[in-house]
């Protein structure tokens, strides 16, 4: 379990250090299906693993690629929300979160490989600066919504705050990354702090998948500066699809 956990983690963080999420969206399937975790532990061994590899993926765009305002404004909506979800994970049956997940995922994969016919948004003016009048509902709506989920399905929401930074809030994928990585790590400790009464975790297991996926997010944070948006939104866009295809099929054929 250690070796397979060390083996995705590399995979986790790299998508991580790329695009700014994605690696939450696939580690709670790695962790049940590679690794062989049941989903209860595996929710809160993600939340673990996601936040941490975040906070060293976001070093290398500290200066340049935050929009710290809009990271503080989303990360706190979704602090509160993150409670709500956890409280719902509790009530539903595995089956019906997998399929929840896969189902999600295919939203943001479709969305993510739609073209983009607007430049900015009320979050990102075309000219620079912000309409907060606009842009502070938009923020805190999806905030709320991605720490729902982050409560519900054990994830960071990076696979959620990328579509909507840039689909919603119209931040270019250079800034998206770096403010979706600082909202993760928000949302992941939330999430995590949701669970802690009901909590089931294998540390030698999350140890092993956050020590390399932390390593490869940062590898990949350097490397992913270099990267054009429409290759990194594009490619993001498949790798959700895909692996939605497959959470689906197995949480039917269970």
């Amino acid at each position: 379990m250690i070796i397979s956990a060390a083996a995705f983690g590399l995979i986790v963080g790299g998508l991580l250090g790329l695009v700014g999420g994605g690696g939450s969206i696939l580690a709670v399937p790695a962790l049940v299906y590679g690794v062989g975790l049941p989903l209860a532990a595996a929710i809160p061994t993600s939340l673990v693993v996601v936040g941490a590899s975040s906070a060293v993926a976001v070093l290398p765009r500290l200066r340049h690629g935050v929009n710290w305002r809009l990271a503080l404004i989303i990360g706190a909506a979704g602090t509160v929300t993150a409670y709500l979800g956890a409280a719902v994970n509790r009530l539903l049956d595995p089956k019906i979160l997998l399929l929840a997940f896969a189902a999600i995922m295919v939203f943001a994969g479709i969305r993510m490989l739609m073209p983009s016919t607007s430049v900015g948004g009320a979050c990102a003016l075309p000219g620079g600066g912000v309409n907060w009048r606009s842009c502070l509902p938009k923020a805190i709506a999806t905030g709320a919504v991605v720490g729902f989920l982050t409560g519900l399905l054990g994830v960071g929401g990076g696979f959620l705050i990328v579509p909507a930074l840039t689909l919603i809030l119209g931040l270019p994928m250079a800034l998206t990354v770096g403010t979706s990585l600082v909202i993760i790590v928000i949302n992941s400790a939330a999430g995590f702090a949701a669970h802690l009464g009901d909590l089931q975790i294998n540390w030698a297991v999350t140890a092993a998948f956050a020590a390399t996926a932390m390593a490869a997010s940062l590898a990949a944070g350097r490397i992913g500066t270099g990267i054009p948006d429409r290759v990194l939104k594009r490619g993001f866009g498949i790798l959700v699809l895909m692996v939605a295809a497959y959470v689906a099929a197995q949480a039917l054929l269970s």
